[in-house]
Formats: C-alpha cells, sequence, structure tokens
C-alpha cells in the first residue's frame, strides 16, 4: 500500500464491515472460549494506536499488537478477526477523543471552526490517520455522535440536508489537506536531517542564481521582499473557508 492510499474494513466489502459494525457498536459476543483475562478489544484497541502512532499503519500488524501486550498472536483473532476491522476500531477510538460532542455554544461558524481545529489537532496526534476513509469506513458511536454534532451545529441556517454534508467535507478536507502538508513537511526535515531554517538557508542561493525579475517577475519581487509579513496558512484559509460559507448562509437570509 502506498503512502497516501486509504484503508478500512469498508474496502474489503460488506462482510468485513459488517464485522466492524459489531465491534464498534458492541452487537458481537465476546469470545466464550480462549478468553485471556483481562483482554477487551478495547485494550486491543489502544494498544494498536500506541504501534500506528510510533511506526504508522505499515508497522500496524496484529502479531506487533500483540507483542506489545504480552500475548500470542492467534489470541487476538478471538476479538478482532483481522486488522481491517482492528482499523475501524482505531479510527473511531481516537474521534471520540479528538471530536468534542457537543461542538459548544457560539453559532454554525464556531462549531465549525472547533470542527476544523479538533480534525487538525487528530490528525497531527495520530497521522496515520491521514490514510483512513472517514467517507466510507464503517461508522462506530464515536464517529456517529461526532457527525451528529456538527449537523446540529449547522442545523437551521438554511442549508439543505446535501448542502450540509457538502459543508462538513469542506472543512474536514481542509484540516485534512493542511494536515497532510505539515505532516508532508515534518517528514522531510526528519530524513534530510535540515531544520526549515537550515534547509531554507540552504537551498536560497540555489534559487538566487535563477530568480531572475525578466523571467519571474512577480515571484521575484515577493522573494526579495524582506518585510513580505508571515501569515498562518492554516489561519488564514480557515477563516476563508468560513467566510464562503457565511456568504451562502446569508445568502439564503438566515441569521448567524
Amino acid at each position: 500500500m502506498t503512502e497516501h492510499q486509504t484503508t478500512s474494513a469498508a474496502f474489503g466489502g460488506s462482510a468485513a464491515a459488517a464485522r466492524s459494525m459489531e465491534l464498534l457498536w458492541g452487537t458481537k459476543p465476546p469470545p466464550s472460549r480462549g478468553r485471556k483475562p483481562g483482554m477487551t478489544v478495547d485494550r486491543i484497541v489502544a494498544a494498536a494506536i500506541e504501534v500506528a502512532d510510533a511506526e504508522g499503519l505499515d508497522g500496524l500488524s496484529m502479531r506487533r499488537v500483540a507483542d506489545g501486550l504480552g500475548v500470542g498472536t492467534m489470541s487476538l483473532y478471538r476479538y478482532v478477526p483481522s486488522k481491517a476491522e482492528l482499523q475501524d476500531l482505531m479510527l473511531d477510538a481516537v474521534i471520540g477523543d479528538d471530536v468534542p460532542s457537543p461542538l459548544g455554544s457560539g453559532g454554525w461558524r464556531a462549531g465549525l471552526e472547533r470542527l476544523a481545529r479538533s480534525s487538525l489537532d487528530g490528525y497531527l496526534r495520530h497521522p496515520w490517520l491521514l490514510r483512513m476513509s472517514l467517507t466510507r469506513g464503517a461508522m462506530g458511536p464515536n464517529q456517529t455522535a461526532a457527525l451528529d454534532a456538527v449537523l446540529r451545529s449547522i442545523d437551521g441556517i438554511g442549508l439543505s440536508g446535501g448542502e450540509q454534508m457538502a459543508v462538513v467535507q469542506l472543512v474536514t478536507g481542509y484540516a485534512h489537506g493542511v494536515a497532510q502538508q505539515l505532516v508532508d513537511a515534518t517528514q522531510a526535515q526528519q530524513h534530510s536531517g535540515l531544520s526549515d531554517e537550515q534547509f531554507r538557508t540552504e537551498f536560497a542561493p540555489l534559487l538566487d542564481e535563477h530568480l531572475t525579475a525578466d523571467r519571474f517577475p512577480a515571484l521575484e519581487k515577493l522573494w526579495r521582499n524582506e518585510e513580505m509579513g508571515w501569515v498562518d496558512p492554516f489561519e488564514f484559509g480557515l477563516e476563508r473557508v468560513l467566510d464562503g460559507i457565511e456568504t451562502l448562509v446569508a445568502a439564503r437570509g438566515v441569521a448567524s
């Protein structure tokens, strides 16, 4: 699987998704035979999240989780059928930690802002989430509660059901894109051994000799401007996203 491919039990078909739903919603009875004292699905999921946080999804395996728990690999399958279902459980667990429910007071704009910030924080704490599908995964109670909280925060502002879902995808998709850029930058820094400042110091002279005003006038002007004024890309983009939604809401004649 390539670095940015998404994964979940839902990509394995309806049978895998059905198994995930049983585990997520607690409708699957615990194993009656071969149970380990103190072993639970929640404990397995917590151990799997620790592995994924440290090693990414490529480092996650049932054997690796079992090693962390000090049990045999086969014993885990009595609780979780496969890695695919395990990943759906992991996704729902971290969403329960990352997305506040309800989103709080302050109107729809404040609610969507909190959604964007909590989504970004979640992606940065658990970069493997960037490879998980949030649109086709088996929805557990935490993901369902989070979506319900978001929809309640934007209910009654003049948007159709389809538009409400599009707004949710717009805001979370924006956070996803920014998080991917930040994670990629962190990984590049780790691989190169150079901080951002060190990289710019080494890279700038290489670009200087090619960046001429006659060939790249706009970029050359910006590049030479020592007082350009730094803008936080996430904050700037989030405000523009929310401004766009506010324009739509205002056009519907509904007060914020």
